[in-house]
């Protein structure tokens, strides 16, 4: 560990936000961002002060608009719509593609923003931007045939996204739906990002792509975003309490939507015995912090095999590398390799550092805690934002971690003895985006799988979200409304034939594709 680091250079946060008014100087002034409605950008809304989760610096808050104004700002996306859906398809694909171009010229700044703002490792801002991109070209080289005797729909999208994937999930969704025939509008994530989905937006403006973009506590805006009679679809992405609030509201009203909401990813290990792979597996099981949808956060484990298990688990955790995502011993050294940086802001880690000490208090058993003297700061930096890595067994049934996703460094492990046990251990969170068995033989696989309800199940190797042609969407309470990826994304977001059923997870159907 060297002993003094420094901000590596051309990479402050001045400099990110120079680059902001250099690139897109009609989407940013002076100190503060602007939101983009009625096709303008408008210097409205009330904006709140925000630091970065890096280092407490002070960054662009979102400018909060009340509730008067986002109803105009929709009434005007509405109109937008009428005349998008009239634009024929190649010269909707014609400007999504040089959206994209803009995209990746402006790449790097793009990915320094998510740093800063959201506290993401440069390996992982740069993946979130370069997955947005190549996600949304794959739509534009096939979009002819997804679309064939489908319609874009009556109002415009509105999309509520959480703020760990604002490039790869939110303005990958945008674009889509763009593409299809629809005009989009997004509400900023209360808690980082408003910065680089300005700038995204902004480069899809210039092209002609009709994007509103406002920022608002979901209370203030929910009635214009959700409840609105302009808007033809809610995408929503976020925990289950937002998300049920959410899902009452488009079920009274009958409105297409897409809710994808966090469950309790498990991996289990049963009758497995390759303890490399699994230990090869750990570190990357890390990545971000598990601060994502498709994180693992919980091991179920055979009672026989937990020797074994923690003889890979326990070595591969303490390789971990956490710190400051910019801090180098030289100015000009590459980007620091790091499994994560902080978590999202200084509350969230008082709440995890809360949750954990509370079920050590009521029995659960520390296997492992990351030490603070092994991350790479800053000197004297702010490292209220940090959660050291801490592993523990038997979390106790009266605790938030024992049922509900931490999105957090924090791994459970609950040992059990029958394969229902395994199950019921896997199950514990009433459904999943993705789950996955170690287990030797295939066919012990074949006949567990089954009943492990989660969307996606991997055999002895993690499930992502998945780019392109891979579809998405969870079992049970994860998930309400119609899966994405690939086609289903497209069809999600358009209309076809009369009576057509969507799959996913509806109030009077599920249809699984």
């Amino acid at each position: 560990m060297p002993s003094t680091l420094i901000l590596k250079s051309g990479t402050s946060w001045d400099d990110a936000w120079q680059g902001c008014l250099t690139v897109a100087p009609e989407a940013f002034r002076d100190d503060r961002v602007l939101n983009l409605w009625n096709a303008a950008w408008q210097a409205d809304g009330r904006a709140l002060p925000a630091v970065s989760p890096v280092d407490g610096t002070p960054v662009a808050g979102p400018p909060r608009l009340d509730r008067a104004t986002a109803r105009q700002a929709v009434r005007a996306a509405l109109d937008q719509h009428r005349a998008w859906r009239h634009v024929p398809l190649p010269e909707r694909r014609a400007r999504v593609a040089a959206t994209l171009d803009a995209l990746a010229e402006h790449r790097d700044l793009l990915a320094l923003l998510l740093v800063w703002e959201i506290g993401k490792p440069w390996r992982l801002a740069r993946a979130d931007v370069d997955r947005a991109i190549d996600g949304v070209r794959w739509y534009v080289d096939g979009i002819d045939t997804m679309l064939e005797g489908r319609a874009p729909l009556d109002g415009p999208v509105s999309n509520i996204a959480s703020w760990n994937y604002p490039m790869s999930v939110l303005v990958h969704a945008l674009l889509v739906q763009a593409l299809a025939g629809n005009a989009v509008v997004a509400k900023t994530p209360t808690d980082g990002g408003v910065a680089c989905l300005t700038l995204a937006t902004a480069l899809a403006a210039r092209e002609g792509v009709p994007v509103t973009l406002v920022s608002g506590s979901g209370g203030e805006l929910s009635e214009a975003l959700v409840r609105a009679p302009e808007i033809g679809c809610v995408s929503f992405v976020g925990g289950r309490d937002t998300g049920a609030a959410v899902a009452t509201a488009v079920a009274d009203l009958g409105k297409r939507h897409i809710l994808e909401q966090e469950g309790l990813n498990t991996w289990g290990i049963w009758n497995h015995t390759d303890r490399d792979t699994l230990g090869a597996l750990i570190p990357k099981l890390f990545d971000y912090g598990k601060q994502r949808c498709t994180a693992y956060p919980r091991f179920v484990v055979q009672r026989s095999l937990f020797d074994a298990f923690l003889a890979a688990y326990l070595p591969a955790v303490r390789t971990l590398r956490i710190g400051h995502p910019l801090a180098v011993e030289h100015p000009d050294d590459p980007y620091p390799a790091l499994d994560f940086g902080p978590v999202i802001n200084a509350a969230k880690a008082k709440e995890l550092d809360d949750q954990v000490a509370e079920a050590i208090d009521r029995g659960a058993v520390p296997l492992h805690r990351g030490s603070p003297a092994d991350a790479r700061f800053l000197p004297g930096q702010d490292t209220s934002a940090y959660v050291q890595p801490v592993t523990l067994l038997s979390p106790p049934r009266s605790s938030p971690l024992h049922h509900a996703e931490p999105f957090g460094p924090v791994d459970t492990i609950v040992l059990v003895d029958t394969e229902a046990e395994l199950l019921a251990a896997m199950n514990a969170s009433n459904g999943a985006l993705v789950a996955t068995l170690s287990t030797d033989e295939r066919a012990t696989f074949d006949r567990l799988a089954p009943h492990i309800r989660a969307f996606k199940i991997g055999h002895g190797v993690p499930r992502s979200r998945g780019d392109r042609d891979e579809l998405f969407g969870g079992f049970g309470a994860s998930w309400r409304g119609a899966f994405v990826g690939g086609e289903l994304l497209v069809r999600a977001v358009t209309r076809g034939r009369a009576g057509e059923r969507l799959p996913g997870n509806f109030p009077d159907h599920r249809l699984t594709p």
